[in-house]
């Protein structure tokens, strides 16, 4: 490096990942060698007073959006709607993700499950499995947050590679 001449951080920390992941057989998405490749990314966000006014406004609307388990295990919290509300984004993540529009098929078709201490992750049913399984989609990578204001939901639809996520009934 010259004098004067500033380096830029965020470029060596890259190239430096770069470097790394490369002899890792790690992808830059992630992807090892096991031939799995992203087959969409879909990521959503809800506005959690907006959610709390109409979720208030029509007490029977959480039945058609959730499933049994999705309703209990929000029950468990003190204030259950940020959990609700980071479901709700995920069911439009893996909309957005398989490439389709709203009402493809019934919302309970997605459902966020918890096993013990594991995150979150996603199991479809139905019409969404149907539409994954015609895609190829083997595997799902779910992330969710929740802030006091707003609730998001990043999911990853994977082809190839994995055992699958989806079930159908």
């Amino acid at each position: 490096m010259t004098a004067g001449s500033a380096a830029d951080p965020a470029a060596e920390l890259a190239r430096d990942l770069a470097v790394r992941m490369a002899g890792s057989g790690v992808g830059a998405l992630g992807v090892g060698a096991m031939g799995a490749d992203v087959a969409g990314v879909g990521i959503d966000a809800v506005d959690l007073d907006r959610f709390r006014a109409v979720m208030a406004r029509r007490p029977g609307l959480a039945r058609r959006l959730f499933t049994d388990g999705e309703l209990a295990y929000a029950a468990l919290a003190p204030d259950p709607l940020p959990r609700l509300a980071t479901r709700f984004a995920t069911k439009e993540a893996v909309m957005k993700a398989l490439g389709v529009g709203l009402w493809s098929f019934r919302l309970t078709d997605v459902e966020v499950a918890r096993t013990g201490t594991e995150g979150p992750t996603v199991a479809l049913h139905g019409a969404a499995a149907a539409l994954a399984e015609a895609g190829g989609v083997s595997r799902w990578h779910l992330s969710l947050t929740h802030t006091d204001t707003v609730a998001l939901a990043v999911v990853v639809a994977e082809r190839g590679g994995g055992p699958s996520a989806c079930s159908r009934s």
